[in-house]
């Protein structure tokens, strides 16, 4: 008899441990899909974008999850760097010729948010959302006359006459200016051509709406910039039908959140956290809402 209470004993303490185990692996995760169901993936796109790691790995993430049948890249960004906008542009298209991939555009999906706008199948916005300004910004600052005021000189040893260009010792001249024309000439070519071929848009047209104005998404739609109108909603409905999912679909969201536990044991234990933008210098082409920068 004894035994046979201390084996019940034994049971509901290893039955609590495992239930608690499931529970700090839920806290620890941000929380844990067990669905066994179709899923879609919500891909978020927030803020200036300065660095493209966490986009990446999440899309790889949902490469590998079988149960993802479609995307949704949800986008509130004015933009931000070239060269990580153009990677996860580039990444979206590879993906949607594995599962469909819609984008929303929230608040603002501008410059660079739209450009990754234009890897998806589908581009929706609500009436006011503000996306456009298709085009490429750099802005040098020169503290030449401050330092003259200051009697500090700046002494340059350079390799080439172009090597030190955007320095903030000193003034831009004609041939500087004229070199970085040139290179933003480039990049602005290669947005103008992501969008044509994305949007099936002519020269005329795209010479028309690539001058850097933003449009609201009833403009933007009008001008052939997106699909439909519609919230995120709309557009989850969208991809689930372009997937063949019946019923209501399990969203999964990307990237991960952290939980509210995890955040707070790192501040209890003093974890630095860098934020990407911390460690990028200002120098650099954008595709980036200036107006909102």
């Amino acid at each position: 008899m004894r035994g046979f209470l201390l084996a019940i004993v034994l049971f509901i303490v290893l039955f609590f441990t495992f239930l608690a185990g499931i529970g700090c692996g839920l806290l620890i995760s941000g929380g844990a899909d067990f669905s066994t169901g179709d899923k879609i993936a919500v891909l978020r796109i927030d803020d200036v974008i300065m660095d493209d790691q966490n986009i990446l790995e999440s899309i790889s993430k949902i490469r590998e999850d079988g149960q993802v049948k479609a995307v949704v890249v949800r986008i509130n960004s004015p933009g931000g760097a070239v060269s990580p906008s153009q990677e996860i542009y580039s990444s979206l298209l590879k993906l949607k010729k594995e599962m469909p991939v819609i984008a929303s555009i929230g608040s603002v999906g501008a410059s660079g948010g739209y450009y990754i706008a234009c890897g998806a199948e589908k581009i929706y916005a609500n009436p006011g959302s503000i996306t456009g300004s298709i085009g490429v910004i750099a802005q040098f600052a020169s503290y030449e006359k401050l330092l003259e005021w200051a009697k500090v000189d700046v002494e340059v040893i350079k390799s080439g006459k172009f090597k030190d260009i955007g320095s903030p010792f000193r003034e831009m001249n004609e041939a500087d200016r004229e070199y970085i024309q040139g290179l933003i000439n480039n990049v602005y070519g290669q947005f103008k051509d992501a969008v044509a071929e994305s949007r099936q848009l002519t020269k005329a047209e795209i010479d028309k709406v690539a001058d850097g104005k933003i449009f609201s998404g009833e403009q933007a739609k009008q001008l052939k910039l997106v699909d439909e109108l519609g919230t995120i909603n709309d557009a989850v409905k969208m991809a689930g039908s372009m997937a063949g999912i019946d019923g209501e679909p399990d969203l999964v969201y990307y990237p991960k959140k952290k939980s509210a536990l995890m955040e707070l044991l790192e501040s209890k234990v003093n974890i630095p956290v860098l934020n990407a933008t911390q460690s990028k210098s200002s120098f650099g082409l954008f595709y980036l809402v200036d107006i909102i920068h």
